[in-house]
C-alpha cells in the first residue's frame, strides 16, 4: 500500500501543474478580452447622454429627451456589417420589453435602408438614419455594433462595442432602471 501511496504523488503533482497552467491560461484569455473591449471603448461618450434631435426613418423628429423614465437601448448598427446580423433577433427580442432605437451608420440614403430592414425582418426598429456619422461622431462611436444603455433619468450605464449577448444587455437594461443614477441639478 504504501507503494501506491508514493506513485500517486507524482501524479496528483502532475495534475495540479496542469489545473495550474489551465487557469493562468484561462485568466490571461479573460484578461486579452477585457483589455480588447477597453480599447474599442475609450472614445465613446459617458456621463449624461449627448442631447440630440433626429428624423427617423417613418418621418417622425424624435429626441432623447423622448425617452425620460425609462432605460434606453441606444444601438449603432450597419447594413454592411456581418456582426450586426448576429444581435438583430437580440435586439427584436429586447425591442418587446424595453425601448429601442437604432441608428443605421453609414448605411445608405432612406430607401436603400429601409429595403435592408426589411429584408433582414427588422424595419420594426425605430430606427435614424446616420449617413454623415453626425449621431455617431457625438456619441465617440468608431465601429459598429455599439449599443448605449441610457437609464431613464438621461445618464449612460452601459457600453457595449462588438457583439454581446441578448441576455446580457436585457440584465443591463434591468440594473439601469433598477438602479437610477440622480442627476446633480
Amino acid at each position: 500500500m504504501s507503494k501506491n501511496k508514493t506513485s500517486n504523488t507524482p501524479v496528483k503533482a502532475s495534475r495540479k501543474r496542469r489545473w495550474f497552467r489551465f487557469l493562468i491560461e484561462i485568466l490571461l484569455i479573460v484578461g486579452i478580452v477585457v483589455g480588447i473591449r477597453a480599447w474599442q471603448q475609450k472614445d465613446l461618450v459617458s456621463g449624461v447622454a449627448p442631447s440630440f434631435q433626429s428624423v427617423m426613418i417613418d418621418g417622425k423628429t424624435v429626441n432623447l429627451e423622448d425617452y425620460t423614465g425609462k432605460p434606453l437601448l441606444l444601438h449603432f448598427w450597419a447594413s454592411w456589417c456581418p456582426f450586426c446580423e448576429f444581435e438583430e433577433s437580440s435586439i427584436t427580442d429586447i425591442q418587446q420589453d424595453w425601448s429601442v432605437l437604432s441608428v443605421a451608420y453609414q448605411s445608405g440614403d432612406k430607401d436603400e435602408v429601409v429595403k435592408h430592414m426589411q429584408e433582414k425582418g427588422i424595419e420594426s426598429w425605430p430606427t435614424i438614419i446616420d449617413a454623415d456619422s453626425r449621431l455617431a461622431d457625438l456619441f465617440g462611436v468608431k465601429g459598429v455594433p455599439t449599443s448605449y444603455i441610457i437609464d431613464g433619468n438621461g445618464n449612460i450605464r452601459f457600453t457595449e462595442v462588438g457583439l454581446t449577448s441578448g441576455w446580457g444587455l436585457r440584465a443591463r437594461m434591468w440594473w439601469a432602471d433598477k438602479f437610477k443614477i440622480k442627476n446633480a441639478d
